[in-house]
């Protein structure tokens, strides 16, 4: 049986994100510029550039209950880690991290790392990054304000004493 389609509304709502065009936020190596936001996708998707900087570490290892998240690597080697190890993701990579799938993710290599990251359903997830990016400007970081910040957002750490997202001494 075919469906009818007839009383269907269309509307012309595509949107064009160029790549200079977005929110951008700049911390600790780390650059992100919102490109579909949950406003925009009612709440169904998030996409963001990211930047990583020789060396950043995007996340520690933690995990989401309610939302995926995708990496697609654009340029360089992000190292993503697992429980099962850790993963060098070179560009054209996608990596897919269903939820309650413990990772984080960093740039080992002495060059930048491009990559989009998508959450579905997104969340408001821009209201985590502005957050975190408040966060990270003021150093040293708070880490009970940073544990704060992920359990509001959907996002459990694996050890809440190494989920900080800087340096370790020794790995400069």
């Amino acid at each position: 049986m075919k469906e009818d389609l007839s009383n269907d509304t269309l509307a012309n709502n595509v949107r064009v994100i160029k790549p200079h065009e977005g929110e951008k936020l700049e911390a600790n190596g780390v650059e992100l510029t919102f490109k579909v936001t949950s406003d925009l996708s009612r709440d169904q998707l998030g996409v963001y550039d990211m930047v990583l900087a020789p060396k950043a570490i995007g996340a520690r290892m933690h995990y989401h209950r309610f939302m995926d998240e995708t990496f697609i690597v654009n340029k360089g080697t992000l190292t993503v880690e697992t429980m099962d190890g850790d993963h060098q993701a070179g560009p054209g990579t996608v990596i897919y991290i269903p939820r309650l799938t413990p990772h984080g993710f960093r740039n080992d290599s002495d060059r930048e790392t491009r990559l989009m990251l998508l959450f579905n359903p997104s969340q408001q997830r821009e209201g985590f990054f502005r957050e975190l990016y408040r966060i990270l400007e003021k150093q040293p970081v708070d880490p009970g304000r940073f544990l704060k910040l992920y359990d509001l957002y959907d996002s459990f750490p694996l050890d809440a004493n190494n989920i900080l997202p800087v340096k370790a001494k020794g790995r400069e």
